[in-house]
């Protein structure tokens, strides 16, 4: 970052305290996602907006070795209380606060003091994998599904705030206030909401929103995750975006879709590929599904996330891939006759809310890019339920199991030579070593008493 940079940096800060001021707000939170995937803060006065703009904010790097109960790893590349690094916010994305009155947000990018950016800053990852994409003359259009459990009382136990059925008008009706002030907080905010509707679990809703560039995607993903917060708080309600909110229950996913576009056009469709996906949509879908156990300690990257990646209950828990098969780990999305230029996408569907988004856009176009390069093909879809099949009907469709421990997750991911390029020797090894850290924390522990350690986490 040279001087030239830092000034237009300020300047423009220096335009938008004005109308800060004039929305009410006293503070802005700089937001980043550490690597178990919480979001961290630090916050300024508006007036010092410009030169936190400028200058960066300071915060020690040794929020990269934090685990989810705030125990710091010890590790190669993180942990150590020798540094510092600056936080610049990306003013782009700078937003006025509807569920926190005085509040503006923005996320941030992590530099060193030198004004080199820090190796495991997961927002500039995230957006170098955005320029390769750019290179190869594509790019790409995602968007994050929000699910999460809505909860009455101050304890720690989760307590329903609705009784109605999945799916049902009843609950719309028992949070009716709280659902409006909700779209209207995301609506003024200029998050565009696709749908919002109650969901299967106990107690859960879902939003979705429209695609966007994939940085934006994960910014988007933040600023809705805190606005539900803040809302639900304002309305004495507590909310949980845990993978398992209750060991019983189905648990909260953080599906991502994706098209890929080459210039205006989707690619997604309209080629001679099954279901209409073009020769660049196959490889660059198959090289996520190729990856997809080493991409689960990215995209699921906690003990209790494999308490909800089980089979038959519409988590993915298999590698394949089918047209609208919500029991495959990659659905196919080609959306309606008529449309299919704009809505054909692809669904991961086994990653959940424990997730940092920056490192699961870096992983997925990382993942992408190989399956471009090797020219990978996908195997045959899957029709239906792949865990009704015997597992020699399994072997021999090629459709294997996903990992179903962290352990395993790790293991694929240290062996994948696409990821640990990607992202790079200090990150990779700090993401191997805090997921073992979490792993010890967990181990010998019930599937209740994880469930409860993680469920107000994140």
């Amino acid at each position: 970052m040279d001087s030239q940079e830092r000034s237009a940096r300020e300047q423009e800060a220096s335009e938008r305290i004005g109308e800060l001021e004039d929305a009410g707000v006293v503070a802005v939170a700089l937001t980043y996602v550490d690597n178990s995937g919480i979001t961290r803060v630090k916050t300024v006065p508006v007036a010092k907006l410009p030169a936190a703009a400028m200058w960066g904010v300071g915060m020690s790097p040794v929020f990269d070795a934090f685990r989810l109960d705030d125990m710091i790893l010890s590790g190669t590349y993180a942990g150590s209380p020798v540094g510092d690094l600056r936080l610049h916010p990306d003013l782009a994305r700078l937003t006025v606060l509807a569920g926190q009155p005085g509040w503006a947000w923005a996320p941030v990018d992590r530099y060193g003091q030198e004004g080199v950016a820090h190796p495991q800053c997961s927002r500039l990852l995230a957006s170098s994998m955005v320029d390769d994409l750019a290179v190869a003359g594509l790019r790409a259009r995602m968007a994050f599904e929000v699910e999460w459990a809505v909860s009455v009382g101050d304890g720690d136990d989760f307590l329903p705030a609705c009784q109605g059925p999945a799916y049902g008008m009843i609950r719309v009706s028992e949070l009716s206030d709280y659902s409006v002030d909700l779209l209207a907080a995301l609506a003024s905010q200029g998050v565009a909401l696709d749908q919002f509707h109650p969901e299967y679990g106990a107690g859960q809703l879902e939003i979705s929103v429209a695609a966007e560039s994939p940085v934006d995607a994960a910014d988007t993903f933040v600023l809705v995750r805190e606005t539900i917060r803040a809302v639900s708080l304002r309305h004495g309600l507590r909310v949980s975006f845990s993978p398992k909110v209750l060991v019983e229950g189905v648990g909260n996913g953080a599906h991502v879709h994706l098209s890929l576009w080459s210039d205006e056009m989707n690619v997604m469709t309209g080629g001679d590929g099954e279901f209409g996906l073009s020769a660049t949509a196959v490889s660059f879908s198959a090289g996520i599904l190729d990856r997809l156990p080493a991409l689960l300690a990215v995209g699921a990257p906690s003990v209790a996330s494999y308490l909800r990646l089980i089979p038959s209950h519409w988590a993915g828990a298999f590698a394949c891939w089918g047209l609208e098969n919500r029991e495959t780990a990659l659905r196919f999305v080609t959306g309606p006759a008529g449309n299919r230029q704009q809505s054909a996408n692809l669904e991961v569907k086994c990653f959940d809310a424990t997730a940092n988004p920056y490192l699961v856009v870096a992983g997925i176009l990382a993942a992408g890019m190989a399956g471009l390069a090797e020219e990978a093909s996908l195997p045959a879809p899957m029709d239906g339920d792949p865990a009704v099949l015997s597992s020699q009907a399994r072997a021999s469709a090629g459709i294997a199991a996903l990992p179903s421990s962290l352990e395993e997750a790790v293991a694929a991911f240290e062996k994948d030579r696409a990821l640990q390029t990607a992202f790079g020797v200090e990150l990779a090894t700090t993401l191997a070593e805090l997921r073992r850290f979490e792993v010890e924390l967990f181990a010998g522990a019930s599937p209740a008493e994880i469930a409860s350690l993680t469920r107000w986490k994140h």
